[in-house]
């Protein structure tokens, strides 16, 4: 599509006279101007129907030799990036068009001639004079040079000889010598546009304004294909070719985007040439196998390339062409730093040829930092594996090692670690391997001295694999011994460590005072809890843990886990910042460790989604989330949370200014929304109302906000400048063998200040800020409100003072003038002060962050005030001297008897309207005061009763609880029952005296005897039971049925608590059975008690006598 040629070989050729003999005599020397044909206005309009008036820099008459060496008039157009030949009549039309990439040659020659060379065509025309000719070679070299960023891949700009004036120079502001002014991100637009009139398609302007406007503002020098993904295939192509030149852009980025071909050769042939690029992602980006080939044979055509970081990470690639790139790459100057191989169909016989590659060069141990060759079954299963560890053993730099789901033998490779890794080695993630248990023993030294040794461990990945209770021992030895490393991260979870496991981290984990994160996951340790946990309590440095999937047991044996964990996290000394129970199934009986959330003081953040715990758990959140002050994060999903219980959570969070981060329960929601969608969205939009409004502080960066500032005030006025710039530099060249005049002084004065201008507002910027480094500000933090206003008003005032003396410094004519405004530019700093109100309403707590704030903004306005004001006297007085010396030039050019052809270039010339009135430029001074939310008073709330235990009404009753739970429950435990008629008498079932049936199985061990409690606890079913089938309370006539119903009972075998069954309505607390309600078994004594509070999901009924 793009023709690399083009760009390849363009280059220009000016001669002198004594020239080629043969091209001049196509010429005729005694052609004068008046034989030219004009343009009349009739012609330019005509011109400006066909072509973009907007893009028209350059229109005359010319003389074109046709191939029987005769010239034609024709009319020379010249726009942005294109020229054209067009009939010299009305209608015109365009007889030749081409882009300037096009040109393969451009030469010269006396009289005015100039012979332009294409691929398939030549064509030689006459200009009228040496100012035109001038004018058209600096209009092409200029747009080259805008095109090639300057690079070394660009042409020559032809410079001035004696058959050019020196009007042909092009200038600007900010240098004598420079051939343009700096452009944002490195004139990527420009080339992206001449790039698409190349290749004739439409330029996208979406794509200049994204990268000039966000890229910009944000310093970003990583350019993401996915910003424009839903763009054409072509239209990327030329995205990706208008980088081969760029300087700004360091980074190419694409991931999860199917690129074609088309993209792909433009990421080769950009390789190819830039000397810029230094990092190449193209993850899961659908490449071909035989780009890694490719790849390497661009980069040989570079040797100028600073590549040093490739991920081709999910792309199925050719070993051997991968083995070619990594040697190609280690014989480039920067080395290779990062190589993600992750998930490339790499075989055996591709690791041995990597491997090979990288013990080829002494390079890849000075520089490689990062590898990944996860994600590869099979590839290090067999003895292939020994070329990389060879590889490994040797001294390194590796940073970053991923070697999961690869089929290593882990235990093999810590020898090869431990010999070459030990220094360097920070991020090891080996899971989804396993261990070679014949082996496993001879290998548990090298093992335990790795871990002993390395110094720079932080994140070890053995999950998902078996890891034999001896290798965790020998890990946990060896970091108990080693003295270097801290808060490391280690994964352990998926290990199946069981009991076995969980005996080795009741012994030693105590000791490992280096582990920050543990996670031990999904290792089916269940009741084993009730000894891991005791052991996590004493450990003094463990800041995260993750537990979830580890409570597949009884629900007496989960409380007790559960009381556990609560003991835990409400120890004084606890450092558990983040806790994960995600996927662990609690149900209900989770409740009591969200209440216990409310009184916690270190925990940041928590993971209870994938626990079902309902509305209920929702309601105990919304009460821990009124009083709690440390939480910053709760993951809350596939929990069966309907709209009620995100309305309890919404309403908690209008009293909660600290949670700042809760990710959407999609899964939830997604249930949600089928019952009550209005409820359910008001719920979620108060929910993200409020974490917005707790997120208020957390601002962009003040780098961001002066750059993006800084692109919005000066971007318009630095191009007029330019332009004006322009056209006095130019009119001062003419000028200047005239001899030295006042206003060629005048003129070059005003030329320097506007290229001062250029520097005048990061200057200031970068003044501000070193001038408040170590202000007055915050030596007074400690006095009152008042101290600290007028501190940093003083502060100001010599910023503010600091910055006028900067302009008067950097341009003094302009500043004179600007001290004529009103009001005058020296009393900038009289005006500005630090609002009285944004002080004392800070909190001492983050009056350093508060204070700073506003003056960053306050500065912010004065810069902009300061630069507009230089910059609008700068624009004037280009402007005035512009017209000064117009007459100059006109004046000088009739004493020489200039023709009118060579003075009227100018009148015809594409004029730029300035739009320049005298209104002031932003006098005014704004400053914004910080609106901040004062912190409410709240009562600490006690911790809250734990209203329900059970998952469901068939669920089987809990155990008593454990002493400490009972004395955090005792306060309010049944508040909701009914005094109960008992008159001192115990309580029995109406059905106790029952016969008891025969058993044909041996008895199961019988729980201990609870009670029921005043906190809601329910006695256990068995108790009881042999008085049950002993005695007779029933009537004779009541016999008969029961004992057809005990005889189906048997056949059915159903549990005993089917008889208990009855469900009573939610609400009811006591209800007393008369004599007419005999059809339910019970005499006028049955009294039906409901143990659990109005607003539960389920309730357990005993009916007492």
């Amino acid at each position: 599509m793009l023709r690399r040629e083009a760009i390849r070989s363009v280059h220009y050729r000016e001669r002198k006279r004594g020239g080629d003999s043969g091209r001049r005599d196509m010429a005729s020397k005694d052609i004068t101007a008046s034989c030219f044909v004009s343009v009349s206005r009739d012609i330019t309009e005509s011109i400006r129907k066909i072509v973009d008036k907007s893009s028209i820099k350059f229109i005359r008459g010319i003389k074109l030799d046709t191939k029987n060496g005769k010239s034609e008039d024709r009319i020379l157009v010249l726009t942005t990036w294109r020229l054209y030949f067009l009939t010299a009549k009305v209608p015109t039309k365009i007889e030749v068009t081409f882009n300037f990439l096009e040109i393969r040659a451009m030469n010269s020659h006396p009289e005015f001639q100039v012979v332009i060379d294409l691929d398939k065509s030549t064509y030689s025309l006459r200009l009228q004079s040496r100012d035109h000719l001038s004018h058209v070679v600096s209009h092409v070299n200029f747009a080259l040079s805008r095109i090639f960023n300057n690079s070394v891949f660009s042409p020559s700009i032809c410079h001035s000889d004696s058959d050019l004036s020196e009007g042909s120079r092009k200038y600007s502001p900010s240098s004598e010598t420079s051939v343009e002014t700096q452009r944002a991100c490195g004139g990527f637009s420009e080339t992206y546009a001449a790039l698409c009139d190349y290749n004739g398609i439409s330029c996208k302007e979406e794509v200049q304004w994204d990268v000039d406007t966000i890229y910009h503002s944000q310093d970003n020098r990583e350019f993401n294909l996915v910003d424009f993904s839903h763009l054409e295939s072509r239209d990327l192509a030329v995205i990706v070719a208008s980088m081969a030149y760029n300087t700004w852009f360091t980074k190419l980025y694409c991931k999860d985007l199917r690129i074609g071909s088309e993209v792909s050769e433009q990421v080769l042939h950009t390789l190819s040439k830039s000397s810029s690029l230094a990092e190449l992602t193209l993850e899961n980006a659908g490449l071909k196998s035989d780009f890694a080939q490719k790849l390497s044979v661009a980069l040989s055509e570079n040797p100028a390339s600073v590549i040093h970081s490739l991920n081709l990470a999910h792309n199925t690639l050719d070993n051997q062409g991968v083995s070619n790139l990594i040697q190609q790459v280690c014989r480039l100057s920067k080395g290779l730093r990062l190589l993600n191989l992750s998930k490339t169909s790499l075989n055996s016989r591709g690791v041995v040829s990597l491997s090979q590659a990288l013990c080829s060069s002494d390079e890849y141990s000075n520089s490689l930092l990062h590898l990944d060759l996860s994600k590869n079954p099979g590839v290090l299963s067999g003895e292939d594996a020994s070329n990389l560890y060879l590889f490994l053993s040797q001294p390194n730099c590796l940073v970053h090692l991923d070697l999961s789901d690869t089929d290593c033998a882990v235990d093999s490779l810590f020898g090869a670690l431990l010999r070459g890794c030990c220094a360097d080695l920070s991020y090891l993630n080996l899971s989804k391997n396993s261990f070679s248990h014949r082996k496993v023993k001879e290998t548990l030294p090298l093992f335990r001295q790795f871990f002993s040794s390395a110094f720079s461990l932080t994140h070890v990945s053995l999950a998902s694999m078996k890891l034999p209770p001896d290798a965790l021992r020998s890990l946990f030895i060896g970091l108990t011994t080693n003295p270097h490393i801290n808060d490391l991260h280690l994964d352990i979870s998926g290990c199946e460590l069981k009991s076995a496991g969980a005996a080795v981290i009741q012994e030693l984990f105590p000791r490992v005072s280096s582990i920050a994160t543990l996670d031990i996951s999904d290792n089916g340790l269940d009741a084993d809890l009730l000894s891991v946990l005791p052991a996590l309590s004493r450990h003094t440095s463990l800041k995260h843990l993750y537990l979830g999937k580890n409570f597949n047991i009884k629900s007496r044996v989960l409380e007790e886990i559960l009381q556990k964990l609560v003991q835990l996290i409400q120890e004084e000394e606890c450092a558990l910042q983040s806790l994960s129970l995600a996927d662990s199934r609690l149900r209900s009986r989770g409740t009591v460790l969200v209440n216990a959330l409310g009184s916690n003081t270190c925990l940041r953040k928590v993971d209870l989604s994938g626990n079902s715990l309902e509305d209920i758990g929702a309601k105990m959140l919304s009460k821990a989330l009124q009083i709690n002050t440390t939480l910053r994060s709760v993951t809350w999903d596939r929990n069966n949370t309907s709209a009620t219980g995100f309305l309890d959570v919404a309403r908690a969070l209008e009293h909660n200014f600290t949670l700042q981060y809760m990710p959407l329960p999609l899964s939830d929601i997604s249930q949600a929304f089928r019952s009550a969608a209005e409820r359910t969205e008001q719920a979620l939009t108060k929910i993200q109302r409020a974490l917005l409004r707790n997120n208020q502080t957390q601002r962009f960066s003040q780098r961001q906000a002066l750059r993006l500032h800084q692109g919005l005030v000066t971007s318009t006025a630095e191009q007029v400048m330019e332009r004006l710039c322009v056209r006095v530099q130019q009119q001062v060249c003419v000028l200047r063998g005239v001899g030295e005049m006042e206003e060629i002084q005048a003129a070059k004065q005003v030329l320097k200040e506007a290229r001062n201008s250029r520097a005048l507002y990061p200057s200031l910027c970068e003044l501000a800020h070193v001038l408040s480094v170590d202000g007055p500000v915050r030596q007074k933090l400690d006095s009152l409100a008042g101290e600290l206003a007028k501190a940093a008003d003083k502060e100001l005032q010599v910023i503010v003072d600091s910055m006028v003396s900067l302009c008067r410094e950097l341009c003094p004519l302009s500043s004179s003038a600007a001290e004529r405004l009103s009001p005058p530019l020296s009393s900038v700093s009289e005006r500005v002060s630090i609002p009285r109100s944004a002080i004392r309403t800070a909190m001492m707590e983050r009056a350093a962050q508060d204070i700073h704030r506003v003056l960053e903004e306050v500065k912010l306005s004065v810069v902009s005030y300061l630069t507009n004001s230089i910059v609008d006297q700068i624009l004037q007085e280009l402007y005035a001297t512009h017209k000064t010396l117009t007459r100059q030039v006109s004046q000088v050019k009739r004493w020489e008897g200039t023709c009118d052809g060579g003075t009227g270039r100018r009148s015809h010339r594409h004029r730029d309207s300035l739009d320049i009135t005298d209104e002031e430029l932003g006098t005014s001074i704004d400053t914004i005061a910080i609106k901040k939310h004062s912190s409410r008073t709240r009562r600490i709330r006690p911790v809250s009763t734990r209203l329900s235990l059970c998952d469901d009404s068939s669920s089987s009753p809990p155990a008593s609880a454990s002493s400490s739970f009972s004395a955090l429950s005792r306060s309010a435990s049944c508040e909701g029952l009914s005094e109960l008629p008992t008159q001192g008498a115990p309580l029995h079932h109406v059905t106790r005296v029952r016969p008891r049936p025969p058993r044909r199985h041996r008895a199961g061990h019988a729980p201990s005897d609870t009670h029921c409690t005043e906190n809601g606890t329910v006695t256990p079913l068995d108790d009881g039971l042999p008085d049950f089938y002993s005695k007779r309370v029933l009537p004779d006539s009541q016999l008969s049925s029961l004992h057809k119903a005990h005889s189906l009972r048997r056949k059915k075998r159903r549990n005993m608590l089917a008889i208990f069954g009855f469900r009573r309505n939610r609400n009811s607390t006591l209800s007393n059975q008369g004599p007419e309600s005999g059809r339910d078994g019970c005499g006028e004594e049955c009294h039906t008690v409901a143990t659990a509070p109005t607003g539960l999901n389920q309730c357990w009924e005993a009916v007492l006598c």
